[in-house]
């Protein structure tokens, strides 16, 4: 019975996230009632498959926040009163297409149990009965309607989840302070460029590179809080720790970008590992000259994170550390899995504060850092 692999699913995920990712598995909520499931399936006019019963009965679905537990999709898993006011949501737009478009759009005998949450996509099963496709696994994107193929049942497709989790950071599966990641790296690009190759003349025409960073600069706040409690972490360090981090940072970008070849780079980043500033260049220094061709030939490789590595190395070499951090490990996130883990590491491994909230970064008080609007309204707040 699907709805005994149901069970045995949960069981494998449940312990997997009791071991890897805590936080994470302490966002899934107990099971739901006999008769809240009955009353919902009443209020849909369905009949839930056997798994959906199942799956409630084990976990009413996930809290929400950045914490919580979701799917591969990076969809949460929605309990009884999620599904029904997501699925009445899906039937409310669905009112509003002619018959033939709400055939491939969305269905009155689909139910949602999965949602995006910043928009209407999310998974859905068909509670279609009498059909062959009744209990299968479909998604929906808000852009094309509704797609099958996930899997033929939520027993299936909760194994699955399950063979992805035990597979790990193979599959996608990735944990960071007791908290379940889905990730994935681009595929390695061939490698190009020689270092042996002879720098350009100082009259050739090259795109320039943006040569007005300053250590001063001001980074806005909403860019750390993308980071959740590595940029927590990163607001409230002593800004020498901060720039010890961004120069490991900027190095692992130019290894793992092939920048570290170029003499020109390497020479500037040991400097900067030495305590030395490079001195700041203009379009026609050996290093700017190294960059500004880089800029082309990624272009011509079309090699977008060589160029954006290109392009961020003068600001990271001669800008503010707080920026440069942002920056690399804003393009090192596309290129592993471990971003974070590295970063945490290049800072030092201290303990990570929780992830911040409006009230961190209104009480934050960091002269590198713009916090000025959530002070604000902070301060409205306590009036």
């Amino acid at each position: 019975m699907t709805a005994d692999l149901v069970q045995d699913s949960w069981n494998r995920i449940d312990a997997w996230l009791r071991e890897h990712a805590p936080h994470t598995f302490a966002t899934l909520r107990p099971p739901a009632g006999d008769k809240e499931i009955a009353a919902a399936q009443e209020e849909l006019g369905v009949t839930f498959p056997p798994d959906l019963v199942a799956s409630l009965l084990r976990h009413n679905g996930a809290l929400d926040g950045p914490e919580a537990f979701l799917f591969s999709t990076h969809d949460r898993l929605l309990g009884v009163s999620g599904i029904l006011r997501d699925t009445g949501f899906m039937r409310a737009i669905a009112e509003d297409l002619d018959e033939e478009e709400a055939k491939s759009y969305w269905h009155h005998g689909y139910v949602k149990f999965g949602s995006y949450g910043a928009t209407s996509d999310g998974l859905m099963i068909d509670c279609r009965t009498g059909r062959d496709s009744f209990g299968a696994i479909g998604r929906f994107f808000d852009e094309t309607g509704t797609s099958f193929g996930q899997a033929d049942s939520l027993g299936g497709y909760l194994a699955e989840l399950a063979d992805q989790l035990e597979v790990g950071q193979g599959a996608g599966a990735v944990t960071f302070n007791g908290r379940l990641f889905w990730e994935c790296a681009m595929p390695a690009r061939p490698e190009w460029g020689s270092a042996d190759e002879s720098l350009p003349a100082p009259d050739e025409q090259l795109p320039e590179l943006d040569l007005s960073c300053s250590p001063t600069d001001l980074l806005h706040v909403s860019y750390l809080d993308g980071f959740e409690e590595l940029g927590a972490l990163l607001a409230v360090l002593p800004r020498e720790q901060v720039a010890e981090a961004a120069r490991k940072q900027l190095r692992r970008l130019a290894v793992e970008t092939g920048l570290n070849k170029y003499p020109e780079v390497k020479s500037a980043l040991d400097a900067l590992d030495r305590g030395e500033a490079p001195p700041r260049p203009d379009q026609t220094d050996p290093l700017a000259l190294r960059l500004r061709k880089v800029l082309v030939q990624a272009n011509t490789h079309r090699d977008i994170t060589r160029r954006w590595a290109a392009e961020k190395m003068a600001s990271g070499i001669w800008g503010s550390p707080y920026r440069s951090v942002y920056e690399s490990a804003g393009i090192r996130s596309r290129l592993t899995v471990d971003w974070r883990a590295d970063l945490h590491a290049d800072l030092g491994n201290p303990p990570l504060p929780p992830i911040p909230d409006d009230r961190f970064w209104g009480t934050l008080r960091n002269p590198a850092i713009d916090s000025s609007w959530y002070a604000a309204q902070y301060t409205r707040d306590q009036d």
